[in-house]
This record gives C-alpha cells, structure tokens and sequence, in this order.
C-alpha cells in the first residue's frame, strides 16, 4: 500500500489496553516526533492469520496486529513495511515506532555493510548482498557485468522492516508470491525473512549461472584466431567475479548460525537450513569460476606470449633469408677491381643463381623446423 496519508496518519492510532495497564496509543507515544516524509516508502501492510489487513498508517497497522496477538495464541499477526534507499528522517521515526537499536539504524542509513546477522534485544537484523546479472550486447573491457545492492531486514516478534539499496533485486515478487499464499504468511516473521532469503540466493544461483556462460564464451576465445583475443575483457570478468564472490562468501557463516538461533522456531529451522545449502552450492560454484578465470587469463598471457614469440620466429626467419642476397650484393657493390667473376661471362648469373638457391635452403630449413 502507497499513501501520502502514512506519516501524517499517527495521531489517529487506535489503543491498546495490556491487561492491568493503562491505555497508551502509538500515536500518543509519537506525537512529538517530527514526521518525515514517505518518498522511500514501497508498500506497508498488517498481516493476521495469512490475510492482509489495511490500516490508515504503520502505527495503526502495529497495534491491529499487536491486539491480535495479545487476543489470540501464537503471535501469527505481524507488520511488514518496505522501504527503498531511505533517508535518516524516516528509518529514525521507525525505529522509534518498532524500538529498533540506533547501531542497526545507522547501518541501514549508510548502507555499504558486509552481509551479517546481528541481535539487539527481541530483534534480529540482517545484511544480505545482492547481485544482478546486467544484460549487455558485446563484453569489452570495460562493461559492467554484475550489479549489487543490500537489503537490510529488522525481523522482530511482530513486525518486518526491508531496507533496500540499489535498484536490484525488489522485493514485491516476494510479497506477491507470500500473499498469494497464505499459509507461508502465516508462518509469522520469520516466515518472511526465510523468503527473502531464499529469493536473494536464488538471484547468486542465476547470476552464477550466467557468469558460467560467460567464462564458457571467454575460455574459447583465448584458443580463437589472435584478432578475437582481448585480454582486457578476461580480466574485467575477473574483476566480476571477484565483486561477485565479495559479495556472496561472506554470507555463508551468518547464515549458518542464523538457523541455530533461538529466535527462529523449530519449524522454521529446517527452512533455513535448505537455503544455506543452496548458498553454499553458489560459494562452490563462484570459487570454482573464479579459479577458472585465473586459469583463463594466464592461459591468455601465456597464449599471447607463445604468438609474440611465433611472430618474431617468422620476422627473424625472413630476415635471415634476406640477408643472404643483400650480404652477397653489398660485397660486389663495393667496386674493387679485382674481384672473382667481374669479368666473367657467366659471373651475373651465377651470383643471382647462388642467391637464389641460398634463400631457397634456408627457407626449406625454417618451414621444416616449424619457424615459418
């Protein structure tokens, strides 16, 4: 849901009454906070018992959700707001909404954090890196071939809060494929961050493929015809998939640990188990690809240093040939009077012939040893 109403919305938050306490509102708690704008917004939503429930505004979303869930056994009620590329303003007036921690805050403002899984309290915080495989017409030296992002997730009791950067890898297929079912929404929060998860995985498993693909085309490249070789394109793919293995090996301890925390229930354990295993599948195969290009790009040089080397054998070979005529016709170009042959008949020919069956040795002899 887009509202320009979301922000402005917080005074008319309903109440929730905890059993022998008094009634306190979100919107009252939030009354003297400075409301930012919703620019960065994508989509807010309350979800109770796999069904989503509009509300005027995130507050009043969260306390429908958390009257459920004082109402109802099983916290199965939850908020999900997704933002893009947000400002201090808005992530600060959330994190006064949801309580999340300043140190997770600050890292989802600035962004450009190392994939990691943090706890702050009933919260857990989590980096993921994201990558795209960007389509191009011709790899040259310097086309970019994967682009990254983050998304940050704030998963707590009740709620979810995505933080993306970059403009790859949005996150409403995933909303879409969650809402269309909803018993994988009411598997709670976690539910969702396991489908995050999984779909940002799913994105190193395509991309990985695609770059397969690419060092499949570049590997026949080096064993082409010398016109075909450029060694600056094997080496931006190198830089690719140095970017790429960045981004993704240092996923794989986090989410290791994250399927043994004891915020995940016990059947949700098991779910994110299957998506490390499909994780550590993309770490083999982009270290796999990545030592492959190693192979490809000294291959290259080695390759291109053994046509260098060609190269020169048939210069210096046609050079050798054509000294022989060039020596012999400086000799008699000297003018000396005495000089064998100067007044013979036949001396002409007979150097012209001398030449010619010279160059005609030595060239048998280059082609046999292979230098021509």
């Amino acid at each position: 849901m887009r509202s320009s109403l979301l922000f402005p919305r917080i005074k008319h938050a309903r109440t929730i009454r905890a059993p022998h306490a008094p009634a306190i509102s979100l919107g009252a708690r939030m009354s003297g906070v400075c409301v930012p704008p919703s620019d960065s917004l994508v989509e807010y939503a309350a979800y109770i018992d796999g069904k989503k429930i509009e509300a005027l505004g995130i507050p009043d979303a969260l306390e429908l959700v958390r009257a459920h869930n004082a109402s109802v056994e099983g916290n199965n009620a939850f908020v999900w707001v997704g933002l893009h590329e947000p400002d201090a303003p808005e992530v600060e007036w959330l994190a006064e909404v949801f309580a999340l921690h300043p140190l997770a805050v600050e890292d989802a403002v600035k962004a450009h954090q190392r994939p990691k899984v943090e706890r702050y309290g009933d919260s857990l915080f989590v980096v993921l890196k994201t990558v795209a495989y960007l389509d191009h017409d011709v790899l040259t030296a310097t086309s970019e071939i994967i682009g990254t992002g983050e998304i940050m997730v704030f998963v707590g009791t009740d709620f979810v809060v995505t933080v993306r950067h970059g403009r790859h890898c949005p996150l409403s297929e995933v909303r879409e494929r969650l809402e269309d079912k909803p018993k994988l929404l009411s598997r709670g929060p976690t539910g969702v961050l396991h489908a995050i998860a999984d779909h940002v995985v799913d994105k190193y498993l395509t991309v990985a493929d695609r770059m397969q693909t690419e060092l499949e085309d570049v590997e026949a490249m080096v064993f082409a015809d010398v016109s075909a070789r450029d060694i600056g394109r094997i080496y931006n793919l190198k830089r690719e998939m140095i970017e790429m293995k960045r981004s993704v090996t240092p996923l794989q301890a986090p989410m290791s640990t994250l399927a043994q925390r004891r915020m995940i229930p016990s059947e949700m354990r098991e779910y994110f188990r299957d998506v490390v295993d499909h994780l550590a599948r993309v770490c083999e195969q982009v270290e796999s690809s990545n030592e492959l290009c190693n192979s490809i790009l000294q291959a290259a040089l080695a390759r291109s240093n053994a046509l260098a080397n060609e190269d020169m054998r048939k210069i210096s070979s046609w050079v050798a040939i054509m000294a022989v005529p060039t020596m012999i016709a400086g000799i008699y170009g000297m003018n000396f009077e005495h000089m064998p042959e100067l007044d013979s008949v036949f001396g002409y020919p007979l150097v012209l012939g001398v030449m010619v069956i010279a160059c005609t040795l030595l060239y048998r002899g280059f082609r046999r040893n292979g230098w021509m």
